[in-house]
Protein backbone atom coordinates (compact mmCIF):
# COMPACT_ATOMS: atom_id res chain seq x y z
CA UNK A 1 0.00 0.00 0.00
CA UNK A 2 1.28 3.76 -0.76
CA UNK A 3 3.51 5.72 1.78
CA UNK A 4 1.46 7.38 4.57
CA UNK A 5 3.43 10.74 4.05
CA UNK A 6 0.94 12.97 1.82
CA UNK A 7 1.09 16.86 1.64
CA UNK A 8 -1.96 16.86 -1.24
CA UNK A 9 -4.82 19.06 -0.68
CA UNK A 10 -7.34 17.69 1.39
CA UNK A 11 -10.07 16.45 -2.26
CA UNK A 12 -7.19 14.79 -3.46
CA UNK A 13 -6.41 12.97 -0.61
CA UNK A 14 -7.82 9.45 -0.90
CA UNK A 15 -7.39 8.82 2.94
CA UNK A 16 -9.51 11.73 3.29
CA UNK A 17 -11.86 10.80 1.02
CA UNK A 18 -12.47 7.55 2.73
CA UNK A 19 -13.64 9.14 5.82
CA UNK A 20 -15.39 11.50 4.37
CA UNK A 21 -17.30 8.61 2.62
CA UNK A 22 -17.51 6.54 5.74
CA UNK A 23 -18.63 9.24 7.62
CA UNK A 24 -21.20 10.42 5.55
CA UNK A 25 -22.12 6.71 5.63
CA UNK A 26 -22.27 6.54 9.65
CA UNK A 27 -24.44 9.99 9.65
CA UNK A 28 -26.75 8.93 7.19
CA UNK A 29 -27.42 5.44 9.09
CA UNK A 30 -27.60 7.50 12.31
CA UNK A 31 -31.00 9.07 11.08
CA UNK A 32 -32.12 6.15 9.06
CA UNK A 33 -31.51 7.46 5.53
CA UNK A 34 -28.84 4.93 4.30
CA UNK A 35 -30.06 2.68 2.02
CA UNK A 36 -29.45 -1.08 3.37
CA UNK A 37 -27.46 -3.04 1.88
CA UNK A 38 -28.58 -5.90 0.17
CA UNK A 39 -29.92 -9.17 2.87
CA UNK A 40 -28.92 -12.76 1.16
CA UNK A 41 -29.77 -15.60 3.31
CA UNK A 42 -28.31 -18.76 4.39
CA UNK A 43 -29.28 -21.07 1.76
CA UNK A 44 -29.31 -24.59 0.52
CA UNK A 45 -31.89 -24.04 -2.14
CA UNK A 46 -31.53 -21.25 -4.40
CA UNK A 47 -34.62 -19.81 -4.29
CA UNK A 48 -33.95 -19.03 -0.39
CA UNK A 49 -30.89 -16.65 -1.32
CA UNK A 50 -33.58 -13.69 -1.44
CA UNK A 51 -35.15 -13.51 2.03
CA UNK A 52 -37.59 -10.98 0.80
CA UNK A 53 -38.38 -11.89 -2.25
CA UNK A 54 -37.57 -9.95 -5.57
CA UNK A 55 -37.61 -6.81 -3.88
CA UNK A 56 -34.17 -7.85 -3.21
CA UNK A 57 -33.19 -6.77 -6.38
CA UNK A 58 -34.87 -3.48 -6.16
CA UNK A 59 -32.69 -2.82 -2.80
CA UNK A 60 -29.34 -4.23 -4.60
CA UNK A 61 -29.76 -1.73 -7.22
CA UNK A 62 -29.83 0.91 -4.87
CA UNK A 63 -26.96 0.21 -2.87
CA UNK A 64 -24.91 -0.39 -6.17
CA UNK A 65 -26.27 3.38 -6.86
CA UNK A 66 -24.86 4.19 -3.28
CA UNK A 67 -21.70 2.82 -3.83
CA UNK A 68 -21.29 3.59 -7.28
CA UNK A 69 -22.15 7.53 -6.88
CA UNK A 70 -19.98 7.97 -3.98
CA UNK A 71 -16.91 6.39 -4.84
CA UNK A 72 -17.20 8.32 -8.35
CA UNK A 73 -17.64 11.44 -6.87
CA UNK A 74 -13.92 10.76 -5.19
CA UNK A 75 -13.03 9.67 -8.35
CA UNK A 76 -13.39 12.69 -9.89
CA UNK A 77 -10.74 14.51 -7.29
CA UNK A 78 -8.68 10.98 -7.32
CA UNK A 79 -8.32 11.29 -10.84
CA UNK A 80 -10.05 7.98 -11.67
CA UNK A 81 -10.42 6.81 -15.57
CA UNK A 82 -13.87 7.41 -15.15
CA UNK A 83 -15.32 6.77 -18.32
CA UNK A 84 -14.10 3.36 -17.52
CA UNK A 85 -15.21 3.26 -13.81
CA UNK A 86 -18.51 3.24 -14.02
CA UNK A 87 -18.88 -0.45 -16.29
CA UNK A 88 -15.60 -1.90 -14.37
CA UNK A 89 -17.34 -1.08 -11.00
CA UNK A 90 -20.29 -2.64 -12.25
CA UNK A 91 -18.08 -6.11 -12.60
CA UNK A 92 -16.49 -5.99 -9.45
CA UNK A 93 -20.11 -5.47 -7.65
CA UNK A 94 -21.01 -8.56 -9.77
CA UNK A 95 -18.38 -10.65 -9.22
CA UNK A 96 -18.73 -9.12 -5.00
CA UNK A 97 -22.34 -10.25 -4.77
CA UNK A 98 -21.93 -13.58 -6.57
CA UNK A 99 -19.16 -13.79 -3.53
CA UNK A 100 -21.38 -12.92 -0.78
CA UNK A 101 -24.04 -15.73 -2.24
CA UNK A 102 -21.36 -18.55 -2.13
CA UNK A 103 -20.34 -17.78 1.13
CA UNK A 104 -24.36 -18.01 2.46
CA UNK A 105 -24.38 -21.41 1.19
CA UNK A 106 -25.32 -23.40 4.20
CA UNK A 107 -22.42 -26.06 4.63
CA UNK A 108 -20.03 -23.25 4.05
CA UNK A 109 -21.39 -20.04 6.01
CA UNK A 110 -21.46 -23.09 9.39
CA UNK A 111 -17.66 -23.65 9.00
CA UNK A 112 -16.88 -19.88 8.72
CA UNK A 113 -15.34 -19.39 5.10
CA UNK A 114 -15.67 -15.61 4.72
CA UNK A 115 -17.12 -14.00 1.81
CA UNK A 116 -13.47 -12.26 0.60
CA UNK A 117 -12.17 -15.64 -0.23
CA UNK A 118 -14.49 -16.44 -2.41
CA UNK A 119 -13.55 -12.25 -3.63
CA UNK A 120 -9.68 -12.95 -4.17
CA UNK A 121 -10.63 -16.34 -5.80
CA UNK A 122 -12.70 -14.63 -8.62
CA UNK A 123 -10.58 -12.04 -9.03
CA UNK A 124 -7.32 -14.46 -9.47
CA UNK A 125 -9.29 -16.64 -11.53
CA UNK A 126 -9.99 -13.82 -14.09
CA UNK A 127 -6.13 -12.24 -13.70
CA UNK A 128 -4.19 -15.74 -14.14
CA UNK A 129 -6.53 -17.36 -16.99
CA UNK A 130 -7.96 -14.64 -19.06
CA UNK A 131 -6.54 -10.60 -19.72
CA UNK A 132 -7.84 -8.70 -17.51
CA UNK A 133 -10.21 -6.01 -19.24
CA UNK A 134 -8.82 -2.15 -19.36
CA UNK A 135 -12.82 -1.34 -17.54
CA UNK A 136 -12.15 -3.68 -14.36
CA UNK A 137 -8.43 -2.56 -14.03
CA UNK A 138 -9.68 1.33 -13.80
CA UNK A 139 -12.47 0.61 -11.44
CA UNK A 140 -9.94 -2.14 -9.23
CA UNK A 141 -9.41 0.81 -6.54
CA UNK A 142 -8.01 -1.69 -4.18
CA UNK A 143 -6.75 0.60 -1.36
CA UNK A 144 -9.27 3.31 -1.70
CA UNK A 145 -12.14 0.28 -1.15
CA UNK A 146 -10.33 -1.09 1.81
CA UNK A 147 -9.70 2.30 3.62
CA UNK A 148 -13.82 3.08 3.37
CA UNK A 149 -14.62 -0.41 4.97
CA UNK A 150 -11.84 0.44 7.50
CA UNK A 151 -13.75 3.69 8.60
CA UNK A 152 -17.07 2.18 8.17
CA UNK A 153 -15.69 -0.55 10.57
CA UNK A 154 -14.80 1.76 13.26
CA UNK A 155 -18.74 2.49 13.91
CA UNK A 156 -19.10 -1.79 14.71
CA UNK A 157 -16.39 -1.06 17.79
CA UNK A 158 -18.12 0.02 20.48
CA UNK A 159 -16.70 0.29 24.18
CA UNK A 160 -19.87 -0.56 25.87
CA UNK A 161 -19.03 -4.53 24.64
CA UNK A 162 -16.25 -4.02 27.38
CA UNK A 163 -18.57 -3.84 29.84
CA UNK A 164 -20.71 -6.53 28.47
CA UNK A 165 -17.56 -9.14 28.39
CA UNK A 166 -17.11 -8.16 32.01
CA UNK A 167 -13.55 -8.24 33.71
CA UNK A 168 -12.76 -11.46 33.17
CA UNK A 169 -13.72 -11.16 29.34
CA UNK A 170 -11.06 -7.85 29.55
CA UNK A 171 -8.76 -9.29 31.13
CA UNK A 172 -8.54 -12.56 29.15
CA UNK A 173 -8.83 -10.76 26.02
CA UNK A 174 -5.47 -8.06 26.81
CA UNK A 175 -3.43 -11.47 28.42
CA UNK A 176 -3.95 -13.13 25.20
CA UNK A 177 -3.85 -9.99 22.69
CA UNK A 178 -0.82 -8.59 23.93
CA UNK A 179 1.06 -12.00 24.88
CA UNK A 180 0.34 -14.04 21.66
CA UNK A 181 0.74 -10.43 19.29
CA UNK A 182 4.56 -10.40 20.45
CA UNK A 183 5.31 -13.93 20.52
CA UNK A 184 3.82 -14.10 16.70
CA UNK A 185 5.68 -10.87 15.77
CA UNK A 186 9.12 -12.37 17.14
CA UNK A 187 8.62 -15.61 15.84
CA UNK A 188 7.97 -14.32 12.20
CA UNK A 189 11.08 -12.26 12.46
CA UNK A 190 13.28 -15.13 13.29
CA UNK A 191 11.77 -16.56 10.43
CA UNK A 192 13.32 -13.87 8.36
CA UNK A 193 9.30 -12.23 7.99
CA UNK A 194 9.80 -8.09 7.37
CA UNK A 195 8.75 -6.46 9.86
CA UNK A 196 5.27 -5.14 8.18
CA UNK A 197 4.16 -8.33 7.45
CA UNK A 198 5.54 -9.60 10.83
CA UNK A 199 2.93 -6.98 12.25
CA UNK A 200 0.00 -8.47 9.91
CA UNK A 201 0.10 -11.92 10.72
CA UNK A 202 1.15 -10.75 14.50
CA UNK A 203 -2.87 -9.37 14.67
CA UNK A 204 -4.32 -11.97 12.91
CA UNK A 205 -2.98 -14.67 15.73
CA UNK A 206 -3.25 -11.91 18.24
CA UNK A 207 -6.57 -10.43 17.50
CA UNK A 208 -9.28 -11.36 15.49
CA UNK A 209 -8.68 -12.81 11.96
CA UNK A 210 -9.77 -11.41 9.17
CA UNK A 211 -10.63 -8.43 10.44
CA UNK A 212 -7.53 -7.87 12.07
CA UNK A 213 -5.53 -8.61 9.58
CA UNK A 214 -7.35 -6.22 6.73
CA UNK A 215 -7.05 -3.68 9.59
CA UNK A 216 -3.54 -4.05 10.78
CA UNK A 217 -2.48 -4.24 6.95
CA UNK A 218 -3.97 -0.89 6.39
CA UNK A 219 -2.65 0.76 9.34
CA UNK A 220 1.21 0.20 8.45
CA UNK A 221 0.39 0.21 4.80
CA UNK A 222 1.16 -3.39 4.04
CA UNK A 223 1.52 -5.36 1.03
CA UNK A 224 -1.96 -6.41 -0.63
CA UNK A 225 -0.71 -9.52 -1.69
CA UNK A 226 0.54 -10.18 2.23
CA UNK A 227 -2.75 -9.26 3.78
CA UNK A 228 -4.58 -11.58 0.96
CA UNK A 229 -2.17 -14.12 1.54
CA UNK A 230 -2.53 -13.98 5.37
CA UNK A 231 -6.70 -13.98 5.30
CA UNK A 232 -6.57 -17.16 3.03
CA UNK A 233 -4.14 -18.93 6.10
CA UNK A 234 -6.58 -17.60 8.84
CA UNK A 235 -9.74 -18.82 6.74
CA UNK A 236 -8.04 -22.63 6.00
CA UNK A 237 -6.38 -22.29 10.14
CA UNK A 238 -10.24 -21.95 11.18
CA UNK A 239 -11.52 -24.73 9.73
CA UNK A 240 -8.62 -26.64 11.31
CA UNK A 241 -9.05 -25.67 14.16
CA UNK A 242 -12.82 -26.05 14.36
CA UNK A 243 -12.20 -29.99 13.18
CA UNK A 244 -9.78 -30.05 16.44
CA UNK A 245 -10.37 -28.34 19.49
CA UNK A 246 -13.62 -29.04 20.27
CA UNK A 247 -12.61 -32.73 20.27
CA UNK A 248 -9.82 -31.63 22.23
CA UNK A 249 -11.65 -29.87 24.77
CA UNK A 250 -13.57 -32.78 25.37
CA UNK A 251 -10.76 -35.13 25.59
CA UNK A 252 -9.16 -32.79 28.31
CA UNK A 253 -12.53 -33.03 30.28
CA UNK A 254 -13.07 -28.93 30.11
CA UNK A 255 -16.27 -27.79 32.00
CA UNK A 256 -18.23 -25.94 28.77
CA UNK A 257 -17.52 -22.89 29.43
CA UNK A 258 -13.61 -23.06 30.16
CA UNK A 259 -13.68 -24.90 26.39
CA UNK A 260 -16.10 -21.70 24.95
CA UNK A 261 -13.56 -19.25 26.50
CA UNK A 262 -10.58 -21.17 25.04
CA UNK A 263 -11.96 -21.47 21.38
CA UNK A 264 -12.93 -18.16 21.69
CA UNK A 265 -9.43 -16.97 22.55
CA UNK A 266 -7.23 -19.12 20.07
CA UNK A 267 -10.55 -19.16 16.75
CA UNK A 268 -9.37 -16.28 14.77
CA UNK A 269 -12.41 -16.12 12.84
CA UNK A 270 -15.97 -15.08 14.87
CA UNK A 271 -17.86 -17.51 12.70
CA UNK A 272 -15.76 -20.13 13.44
CA UNK A 273 -15.54 -19.39 16.65
CA UNK A 274 -19.35 -19.52 17.20
CA UNK A 275 -19.94 -22.71 14.81
CA UNK A 276 -17.26 -24.45 16.98
CA UNK A 277 -19.03 -23.43 20.29
CA UNK A 278 -21.99 -25.21 19.07
CA UNK A 279 -19.60 -28.35 18.65
CA UNK A 280 -18.76 -28.30 22.05
CA UNK A 281 -22.56 -27.84 22.77
CA UNK A 282 -24.90 -26.17 25.86
CA UNK A 283 -25.58 -22.60 25.96
CA UNK A 284 -22.25 -21.61 28.22
CA UNK A 285 -19.74 -22.69 25.34
CA UNK A 286 -21.04 -20.28 22.77
CA UNK A 287 -22.12 -17.64 24.95
CA UNK A 288 -18.64 -17.82 26.85
CA UNK A 289 -17.02 -18.03 23.25
CA UNK A 290 -19.18 -15.08 21.42
CA UNK A 291 -18.00 -12.95 24.67
CA UNK A 292 -14.04 -13.66 24.63
CA UNK A 293 -14.62 -13.52 20.82
CA UNK A 294 -16.18 -9.44 21.63
CA UNK A 295 -13.74 -8.70 23.70
CA UNK A 296 -10.94 -9.42 21.63
CA UNK A 297 -13.00 -7.48 18.78
CA UNK A 298 -12.86 -4.28 20.22
CA UNK A 299 -9.20 -4.54 21.01
CA UNK A 300 -8.90 -3.68 16.88
CA UNK A 301 -9.00 0.12 17.63
CA UNK A 302 -6.12 0.36 19.67
CA UNK A 303 -4.43 -1.82 17.79
CA UNK A 304 -4.96 -0.12 14.41
CA UNK A 305 -3.47 3.20 15.81
CA UNK A 306 -0.72 2.05 17.71
CA UNK A 307 0.62 0.03 14.41
CA UNK A 308 0.05 3.20 12.45
CA UNK A 309 1.66 5.20 14.89
CA UNK A 310 4.27 2.68 15.15
CA UNK A 311 4.75 2.80 11.47
CA UNK A 312 4.62 6.44 10.71
CA UNK A 313 7.69 6.96 13.17
CA UNK A 314 9.64 3.99 13.82
CA UNK A 315 9.58 1.61 10.22
CA UNK A 316 9.49 4.88 7.96
CA UNK A 317 12.57 6.07 9.65
CA UNK A 318 14.78 2.91 9.34
CA UNK A 319 13.94 2.87 5.70
CA UNK A 320 15.98 5.71 5.48
CA UNK A 321 13.85 8.86 6.64
CA UNK A 322 14.40 11.26 8.59
CA UNK A 323 13.11 11.43 12.33
CA UNK A 324 9.92 12.97 11.95
CA UNK A 325 8.73 16.15 13.70
CA UNK A 326 4.90 16.54 15.40
CA UNK A 327 4.02 17.84 12.09
CA UNK A 328 5.81 15.17 9.95
CA UNK A 329 4.19 12.63 12.01
CA UNK A 330 0.91 14.30 11.20
CA UNK A 331 1.06 14.32 7.61
CA UNK A 332 2.58 10.28 7.16
CA UNK A 333 -0.17 9.12 9.45
CA UNK A 334 -2.76 7.37 7.56
CA UNK A 335 -6.00 9.51 7.83
CA UNK A 336 -8.13 6.85 7.42
CA UNK A 337 -6.73 4.91 10.80
CA UNK A 338 -8.12 8.97 12.36
CA UNK A 339 -11.79 8.20 10.52
CA UNK A 340 -11.77 4.74 12.26
CA UNK A 341 -10.94 5.70 15.27
CA UNK A 342 -13.06 8.91 15.20
CA UNK A 343 -16.01 6.65 13.90
CA UNK A 344 -15.78 4.54 17.01
CA UNK A 345 -15.51 7.12 19.18
CA UNK A 346 -18.76 8.98 17.76
CA UNK A 347 -20.90 5.47 18.31
CA UNK A 348 -19.71 4.99 21.50
CA UNK A 349 -19.83 8.41 23.40
CA UNK A 350 -22.15 10.19 21.30
CA UNK A 351 -24.82 8.26 19.47
CA UNK A 352 -25.05 5.53 22.19
CA UNK A 353 -25.85 7.73 25.29
CA UNK A 354 -28.20 10.23 23.50
CA UNK A 355 -30.03 7.82 21.45
CA UNK A 356 -29.66 4.17 23.54
CA UNK A 357 -27.52 1.16 23.06
CA UNK A 358 -30.56 -0.41 20.80
CA UNK A 359 -30.51 2.32 18.69
CA UNK A 360 -26.35 2.38 18.32
CA UNK A 361 -26.30 -1.51 17.49
CA UNK A 362 -28.68 -0.69 14.74
CA UNK A 363 -25.97 1.59 13.36
CA UNK A 364 -23.47 -0.29 13.63
CA UNK A 365 -25.26 -2.72 12.16
CA UNK A 366 -26.07 -0.67 8.95
CA UNK A 367 -22.10 0.30 8.76
CA UNK A 368 -20.98 -3.21 9.33
CA UNK A 369 -23.09 -4.39 6.00
CA UNK A 370 -20.81 -1.21 4.13
CA UNK A 371 -17.44 -2.26 5.42
CA UNK A 372 -18.23 -6.07 4.44
CA UNK A 373 -19.23 -4.99 1.08
CA UNK A 374 -16.18 -2.99 0.89
CA UNK A 375 -13.95 -5.60 2.28
CA UNK A 376 -15.39 -7.74 -1.40
CA UNK A 377 -14.62 -4.85 -3.31
CA UNK A 378 -10.82 -4.61 -2.22
CA UNK A 379 -10.40 -8.28 -2.23
CA UNK A 380 -11.71 -8.58 -6.25
CA UNK A 381 -9.59 -5.74 -7.09
CA UNK A 382 -6.59 -7.87 -5.17
CA UNK A 383 -7.44 -10.60 -7.30
CA UNK A 384 -7.30 -8.99 -10.01
CA UNK A 385 -3.96 -7.81 -9.93
CA UNK A 386 -2.42 -10.55 -8.43
CA UNK A 387 -0.51 -13.49 -9.99
CA UNK A 388 -1.35 -16.42 -8.71
CA UNK A 389 2.41 -18.05 -8.70
CA UNK A 390 3.68 -14.75 -6.78
CA UNK A 391 0.37 -15.02 -3.72
CA UNK A 392 1.49 -18.60 -2.98
CA UNK A 393 5.09 -18.25 -3.24
CA UNK A 394 5.20 -14.79 -0.95
CA UNK A 395 8.14 -15.30 2.15
CA UNK A 396 9.09 -18.37 0.37
CA UNK A 397 6.47 -20.39 2.98
CA UNK A 398 8.47 -18.97 6.00
CA UNK A 399 5.25 -16.53 7.10
CA UNK A 400 3.00 -19.80 7.30
CA UNK A 401 5.43 -21.74 8.97
CA UNK A 402 5.80 -19.31 11.15
CA UNK A 403 2.17 -18.36 11.61
CA UNK A 404 1.48 -22.39 12.51
CA UNK A 405 3.85 -22.78 15.11
CA UNK A 406 2.45 -19.35 16.86
CA UNK A 407 -1.01 -20.48 16.49
CA UNK A 408 0.24 -23.55 18.42
CA UNK A 409 1.57 -21.58 21.43
CA UNK A 410 -1.41 -19.05 21.32
CA UNK A 411 -3.57 -22.49 22.01
CA UNK A 412 -1.42 -23.30 24.90
CA UNK A 413 -0.98 -19.73 26.51
CA UNK A 414 -4.33 -19.08 25.92
CA UNK A 415 -5.58 -22.40 27.81
CA UNK A 416 -3.21 -21.43 30.79
CA UNK A 417 -4.84 -18.04 31.01
CA UNK A 418 -8.46 -19.47 30.60
CA UNK A 419 -7.36 -22.09 33.41
CA UNK A 420 -6.89 -19.42 35.71
CA UNK A 421 -9.67 -17.05 34.70
CA UNK A 422 -12.19 -19.58 34.32
CA UNK A 423 -12.01 -22.64 36.22
CA UNK A 424 -13.24 -21.17 39.30
CA UNK A 425 -9.86 -22.11 41.20
CA UNK A 426 -9.38 -18.10 41.50
CA UNK A 427 -12.40 -16.37 40.74
CA UNK A 428 -15.76 -16.69 39.76
CA UNK A 429 -15.97 -16.98 36.36
CA UNK A 430 -18.69 -15.07 34.70
CA UNK A 431 -20.34 -17.56 32.97
CA UNK A 432 -21.06 -21.30 34.82
CA UNK A 433 -21.24 -24.19 33.47
CA UNK A 434 -24.02 -25.91 32.19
Amino acid sequence: MANGEDRTPVLQNEDWWSCFIGWLFIALATFHLLPAAPKIGTWTELSQIFPKGWSTLTTTALFFLVSLVSTYIAGIYLKFDLKKYIPGFLGIFLLSFISMVIAKQQFINEWGISYVLFALVFGLVISNLFKVPDFLKAAGQTEFFVKIGLVCMGATIMFSVVLKAGLVGVVQAVLVATTVWFMTYHICRWFKVSERFSAIIASANAICGVSATIAAGGAIQGNPKEISYMVAWVLVCAVVLILVMPPMAVWMGLPNNMAGAWLGGVIDNTGAVIAAGEVVGGKAAVDAAAMVKMAQNVLIGFAAFGMALWATMKLERAEGMEAPTLMEVWYRFPKFVVGFMAASLIVSFLVEPVYGNKFAKGVAKATKSYRSWFFTFCFVSIGLETDFKELVSVGGGRPAIAYWISQALNAVWTLFIVWILWSGTFFVPPILPD
